[in-house]
């Protein structure tokens, strides 16, 4: 009898312990829910993969000096339901993308929307994406 009840309770703890980290996996606390930058720039690479998409850009400074910036998007199951498509963006595409930085200052994101080479503006479906507040 005792045995069975420590088998549950390890049982109990594992899938806590899963639960937990799964709800970490998809916290947006790293990115700043009170601002957002826009960065107009040329796409190095489009990763449309599982279990979230990036972009990266390539963006002249006012000094005409290049950073690179990662913009992290949500999942591609998402992304297709909002009407994204892996061939939307391509390598070498000039693209307008609009993000909510890091608050740790580095050069990465989360993807708010983008407006693709051929003018199309298309935002992201994030979770909760509404608490994002977008400034100028």
């Amino acid at each position: 009898m005792m045995l069975v009840t420590h088998v549950r309770l390890i049982g109990l703890f594992l899938t806590l312990g899963m639960v937990s980290s799964s709800l970490a996996h998809h916290s947006f606390a790293v990115y700043d829910n009170s601002r957002s930058q826009t960065l107009k720039g040329v796409v190095t690479q489009w990763q449309w993969s599982n279990p979230h998409a990036y972009l990266e850009l390539d963006v002249k400074d006012a000094a005409g000096a290049l950073k690179h910036y990662v913009l992290e998007g949500t999942s591609i199951n998402i992304m297709m339901r909002g009407g994204w498509r892996s061939n939307m963006i391509n390598v070498g595409d000039q693209v307008t993308a609009v993000a909510a930085p890091t608050l740790n200052g580095e050069s990465t994101g989360l993807l708010l929307e983008v407006t693709l080479a051929n003018g199309q503006i298309i935002e992201m479906p994030i979770p909760a994406g509404y608490s994002f507040k977008r400034t100028p």
